[in-house]
């Protein structure tokens, strides 16, 4: 288990980040989610006892205070560009065990194992650095898993990763950490992203955890406008948030909410289609996973009726960045 009690780090007299309290369990993931500037990698290598900045409080691992010697043995790492030594990919897996005092067999026999379930085998005997952004962030997740870290830190691993590229990575990554004992932390802009490998969820902002908790719990609860969007509640109505694919165009029904827009945009995305509508209250967004289901498509220009099938009516207010007392009811038009 990594966690941390009273964690601050501190640029000069500036306080980056300070989390009173977090756990994360062995065998569990967490994602910390957040816009950019939140201190999400502060966080990250806060908990990894590493970066330039002065920190306070206590890493625990194991319920116990650490030290960077502990965490250089327990902890592995996995940053937003790929890091590479010289060498083939085979020789790079292996250079974390052999750093570590593993033999030569014995790393490579261990490095042979991860290439295999990273899907990576057929690369061993190439130049690491002739790799694509995939192949190369595979063998740094390679090179991390083969240590069997009881503690795994990943910074936005797939950042810049093509769409099929990162779901084909995504799915073999939660793969290859499902029933390992590792305690995982995750950086992640992404929710779907988080939403496909973690456990639990905590949503930073402004150097503060503002929701943590179970990810199915938070990931449909937002408790303010800020963790709405973040979570994907991108169509605000007043104190109405919906998800675009929660939104359609058509005639209002009992337990939904339509309001009056004009069609600015059709943008066609492979299958799906999403729709910019403007409306008095603001751009929101409709998104059909599948253009069939878009029968008839609308003129841009037309004056249409936006309906939030599913949304949730948030009642918290944010102030100085910092969130206060905050309530959620479930809308009329909720479901699950």
């Amino acid at each position: 288990m990594i966690g941390c009690r009273n964690l601050r780090v501190q640029a000069g007299r500036r306080e980056l980040l300070h989390v009173p309290e977090l756990d994360v369990p062995a065998g569990s993931v967490l994602a910390v989610l957040g816009p950019n500037g939140a201190g999400k990698t502060t966080l990250l290598r806060a908990l990894g006892l590493l970066g330039p900045h002065r920190i306070t409080g206590d890493v625990l691992l194991d319920g116990h205070p650490a030290t960077r010697a502990h965490l250089r043995i327990a902890a592995a790492a996995v940053l937003q560009r790929p890091i590479l030594r010289r060498g083939t990919v085979a020789a790079n897996v292996a250079s974390g065990l052999r750093f570590r005092g593993a033999g030569r067999a014995a790393a490579r026999e261990r490095a042979d194992a991860w290439l295999g379930r990273l899907d990576i085998a057929h690369l061993a005997d190439q130049e690491a650095r002739t790799l694509s952004g995939g192949e190369a962030q595979r063998t740094c997740l390679a090179r991390a898993l083969a240590l069997e870290p009881r503690v795994l830190l990943l910074d936005e691993p797939f950042t810049g990763l093509d769409a099929t590229t990162r779901g084909d990575l995504v799915a073999d990554l939660a793969a290859a950490l499902a029933g390992r004992p590792t305690a995982t932390v995750l950086v992640t802009h992404d929710p779907e992203e988080a939403a496909a490998l973690a456990d639990g969820i905590a949503v930073l902002v402004a150097g503060q955890i503002r929701r943590h908790g179970p990810m199915p719990a938070v990931f449909d609860d937002p408790r303010d406008l800020v963790t709405a969007r973040l979570l994907g509640f991108t169509n605000i109505v007043g104190t109405r948030a919906a998800r675009p694919v929660h939104t359609r165009l058509g005639p209002s029904r009992a337990g939904t909410f339509a309001v009056a827009g004009r069609l600015r945009r059709i943008l066609r995305l492979g299958s799906a289609v999403r729709l910019d509508i403007d409306t008095g209250d603001g751009p929101l967004t409709c998104l059909y996973p599948d253009r069939e289901t878009l029968d008839p498509v609308p003129d841009v220009g037309a004056e249409v009726s936006v309906v939030l099938d599913q949304y949730k009516i948030i009642t918290a207010a944010c102030s100085a960045g910092r969130p206060v007392a905050a309530t959620l009811d479930r809308g009329a038009g909720d479901r699950g």
